[in-house]
């Protein structure tokens, strides 16, 4: 059998030296009591050789490195992987290594490794300082901001080529813009996933966890900045995925708004594998890489084909009318614990923003679809909107509907310099209060 699969390898398992206030790979402690949490060589060979196996008609293999936090397991570690991984893989078979990282403990001898074997490094970052440690915080509670920039310092310094994992949250749930533009403007950001965070507590979701409506608001002003001149520079994995259903695309992109899921399966430190990582939990573990049973009998398995294909025919009525159906999917099926308007279970907690968001970029997502079907860029939306622009009033009310005036909110760039609507020629003018 071949099918191609991703795996979340947590070598330090639920190890990290902050004590973030949202995270839940905390509480996954619990089930190995007594554990190092450390991934030991026996494990390390058997994933990686797994890995490669399965995907020897590949030319790229992707080994994703997550946490906790992986820096901890020292560099002496990540050398012994290069080496397993130059003696497993099939002849040229490309291994490309990925590592998510609070990036607090890098420091330039890190930084030098990583750039001289091509690691891609995503930095967990939630925006300017404030936003970024209301929840961001070290054991002892303190703020962890300062130490992020330093550890993203060395990498620049180096060339790494990284990306921005921003979580959207209660604290800067508000300030799409904002978060937005300190990536790109403030970080040199091209890359970026916007990663809601939905906590249940009880019956009910924490006081951290972003609502619906908030988090459609926050893609909403991000994608408006983002279309009028980032397209093609800087990529946010929310809207290329969107692009994708909207050329037809549905298994593409982020696994949350494919039709079915089931591909992207979590390994522990040691070698136990889990259906998803946001289902770390007994009743989704697949079985153990040493005992028996490999990576790709395990994602094949009747329990791992059911549980990705539970994500479409999971959906309640209410879904399957939607309008935005198509690139929604239900989102994460660990977010659908709410009731449909009808009292029907399974709506995604999230549905009133997903909705809110995929109607917004119906018509700009049409012109990017039809461009690059037609040969050409995406990135030809940028002159629709700045022709549409060029004939909004300073006092009209904004295009991403929120309710304020143009000139305050995404076309505030227009007037950047003194009063001027020169960002866009021709642009209206109706009174200048």
């Amino acid at each position: 059998m071949t099918r191609t699969f991703h795996v979340m390898a947590k070598p330090t398992g639920a190890i990290c030296n902050l004590d973030c206030q949202y995270c839940f790979f905390l509480t996954k402690e619990e089930l190995y009591p007594g554990s190092d949490f450390r991934m030991h060589d026996d494990v390390l060979r058997a994933y990686l050789g797994q890995l490669l196996a399965a995907h020897s008609q590949a030319d790229e293999v992707v080994v994703a490195w997550q946490g906790g936090e992986p820096t901890l397991m020292g560099r002496p570690f990540f050398e012994r992987v290069l080496e397993l991984e130059a003696e497993l893989a099939v002849p040229g078979q490309r291994v490309l290594n990925t590592m998510q990282t609070n990036a607090t403990l890098l420091d330039d001898d890190w930084a030098r490794f990583l750039a001289d074997h091509d690691v891609l490094v995503g930095v967990s970052i939630d925006g300017p300082r404030e936003l970024h440690d209301a929840y961001r915080v070290d054991k002892g509670g303190k703020p962890t901001f300062d130490r992020v920039m330093q550890g993203l310092d060395h990498l620049k310094e180096r060339g790494v080529e990284w990306n921005a994992l921003t979580t959207v949250n209660a604290a800067n749930a508000g300030h799409g813009t904002e978060v937005y533009r300190f990536l790109r403007d403030d970080l040199g950001a091209a890359f970026i996933q916007l990663i809601p965070i939905v906590e249940r507590e009880g019956e009910a979701v924490s006081d951290r966890t972003v609502s619906g409506a908030d988090y459609g608001r926050f893609l909403v002003d991000v994608f408006e900045d983002w279309v009028r001149a980032d397209v093609g520079d800087v990529f946010v994995q929310m809207f290329d995925t969107t692009l994708a259903h909207w050329m037809g695309m549905h298994q593409t992109g982020m696994c949350v708004h494919a039709r079915t899921c089931g591909t992207a399966m979590a390994l522990e430190h040691n070698g136990d594998v889990y259906s998803c990582d946001h289902f770390v939990e007994p009743t989704y573990l697949l079985g153990n890489i040493t005992e028996g049973r490999t990576l790709l009998e395990l994602v094949g398995s009747d329990a791992q084909v059911a549980f990705g294909r539970d994500k479409l025919t999971s959906l309640p009525t209410y879904c399957l009318d939607c309008d935005v159906r198509f690139a929604c999917n239900g989102g994460c099926p660990k977010d659908r614990f709410i009731t449909t308007p009808d009292g029907e279970a399974g709506l995604n907690y999230l549905c009133e923003g997903y909705r809110a968001f995929f109607a917004h970029v119906d018509e700009p997502m049409r012109v990017m679809a039809d461009h690059v079907r037609n040969g050409g860029d995406a990135g030809a939306v940028m002159d629709w909107y700045s022709r549409a622009d060029a004939q909004r009033t300073r006092n009209g009310p904004c295009s991403c509907g929120n309710g304020r005036k143009w000139k305050h909110c995404h076309g505030a760039r227009a007037y950047a310099d003194g009063d001027s609507a020169a960002a866009f020629p021709g642009m209206a003018l109706d009174g200048r209060d």
